[in-house]
């Protein structure tokens, strides 16, 4: 008899159903697991063997064969031992084949029988509420995985709570979702002294999901600005908060099943490798981009990140997503981010100083910032000089508005845009406008389209530049709550487009 067990194997977020079929036949005694598996899976048989030793249960003498069904799918991780304990136990009766098959497992076995928490548990779910199964996981990852509505999840500790919920001697309660974790550690704006010129760059920004640039001397406060950008986007959407968090399960980042609903905030070095930053390895996990979805991309001392890996960020701006293509993986992840980038205007930092600049200036800023290709910096929607902050200003008691502030004008944005795009599939802030839909709900009066296509055929804006404009002009008048576009909207997107 063929006993069948059911699981999932992970291509990029998506959970592809997989078979364990299992066969218990006459010969010499063996243990063999066929249909792809990687080293992890391959290992299963052992701890397998010592779980079942652990329940005093006896493997027959006879040949067991475990096929992982597609077998041309590889099968990668841990997760496979629970439900091919499950087969082996439906191939030798001791728990009915219905009960094996009736469900999507997965899980790690530990040698004393004990069910360990994996990675994947919400994408798994999501894959058994579609295929009409419930979803049998360790206790550790049942409150992740019950956040999916529409699935069933029986959260296991021990493979004995196993054997005994499926023979009716204990059931086992569904799972219940974990908390929601609210971040309270966003660090205020009103902490940023002077600065206003870059502190209304942060806002617009947030408002719109508009890509920015700071670049200025060492110490002038850029990367203190970009700490608290958290602090005023607003909190993730369900829809949003599911996309992240399937992500980061798949990486394990989800802590006691709790969801996180601030956005993520992702702050890579500059001595991070490109499959850090876009995703691939040896199991094409996601990147930093991935991990920063629906949230915010923070890359530091921009320029010293290796001109490879700032060129592959030129896609998945634009399109939203990132294609991980190796030799044994094609997968593909979400990737849509702000981009927040601080940079020194040169080497030495010192180029505004005449007294400490360095002797190769002003060329040495030149070859500094030229790191970043034209192409690149044109995906930039706003650019800030962040001036040194005066000795008079640090003096001065903290002041000015608070994140808090910022926060209600940045909501309420974001509230007119989710109105204007629904509807739209896929298109939720003015960064993601294009097309005819852009001219639709960006275009300026009069005397704001004259000042546009001025400034455009003097400054030599590419048509990539002049739509970016339209974005954040659409995005000034939303923080002005008014619904026409006016010449100093366009003006001041301007300012933060064209170098001074």
């Amino acid at each position: 008899m063929i006993s069948r067990a059911y699981t999932v194997a992970f291509q990029g977020v998506e959970a592809r159903p997989v078979e364990v079929q299992c066969a218990v036949a006459p010969g010499l005694p063996a243990f063999s697991i066929v249909g792809l598996p990687d080293k992890a899976v391959s290992e299963a048989r052992e701890r397998v063997r010592a779980a079942f030793a652990a329940l005093s249960i006896a493997l027959p003498a006879r040949r067991i064969t475990v096929n992982l069904s597609p077998a041309d799918l590889p099968k990668e991780g841990s997760h496979f031992d629970l439900p091919i304990a499950l087969a082996l136990l439906a191939a030798i009766e001791i728990i009915p084949p219905e009960a094996a098959s009736e469900s999507i497992a997965l899980g790690e076995l530990s040698l004393d029988g004990c069910l360990m928490p994996v990675a994947g548990a919400l994408p798994a779910a999501m894959a058994a509420a579609s295929e009409g199964r419930r979803l049998l996981c360790p206790e550790a990852s049942g409150a992740e995985a019950a956040w999916v509505r529409d699935a069933t999840v029986i959260g296991a500790a021990t493979l004995g709570d196993v054997l005994r919920h499926f023979t009716g001697q204990g059931v086992i309660s569904p799972a219940r979702p974990g908390e929601v974790v609210e971040d309270t550690g966003c660090k205020d704006l009103r902490d940023v002294k002077g600065q206003d010129r870059a502190k209304r760059a942060l806002e617009i920004a947030a408002a719109g999901r508009h890509h920015l640039l700071f670049v200025g001397a060492p110490g002038s406060g850029k990367s203190m600005l970009a700490a608290r950008l958290p602090g005023i986007l607003p909190m993730l959407s369900a829809a949003e908060a599911l996309e992240t968090s399937m992500i980061q399960s798949l990486c394990g980042l989800i802590d006691s099943g709790g969801i996180c609903r601030s956005r993520p905030f992702r702050a890579p070095h500059h001595t991070a490798s490109m499959a850090a930053i876009v995703g691939g390895g040896r199991r094409a996990q996601p990147g930093e981009i991935s991990l920063a979805h629906n949230g915010v991309l923070f890359l530091d001392e921009l320029p010293e990140f290796s001109r490879p890996v700032l060129e592959t960020l030129r896609q998945p701006l634009e399109t939203g997503s990132v294609n991980v293509a190796r030799a044994n993986a094609h997968v593909s992840y979400p990737s849509r981010f702000m981009l927040i980038a601080a940079a020194n205007p040169c080497k030495c930092g010192a180029l505004s100083d005449p007294g400490r600049a360095c002797a190769r200036a002003p060329q040495c800023a030149q070859d500094y910032m030229g790191r970043i290709s034209g192409p690149l910096m044109d995906r930039f929607d706003l650019r800030v000089d962040v001036p040194a902050v005066a000795f008079s200003d640090l003096d001065q008691p903290a002041c000015g508005e608070g994140s808090g502030e910022v926060a209600q004008r940045v909501a309420i944005a974001r509230e007119i845009q989710t109105s204007r795009y629904d509807g739209y599939a896929g298109l939720r802030q003015n960064a993601d406008a294009e097309g005819k839909l852009l001219e639709e709900v960006a275009a300026p009066d009069s005397e704001g389209r004259a000042l546009l296509l001025q400034a455009a055929e003097r400054f030599g804006l590419t048509a990539r530049g002049y739509h970016r404009v339209l974005r954040v002009a659409r995005t000034i008048a939303d923080l002005a709550g008014e619904p026409l576009m006016r010449r100093p909207h366009v003006a001041e997107a301007l300012s933060f487009r064209i170098p001074a």
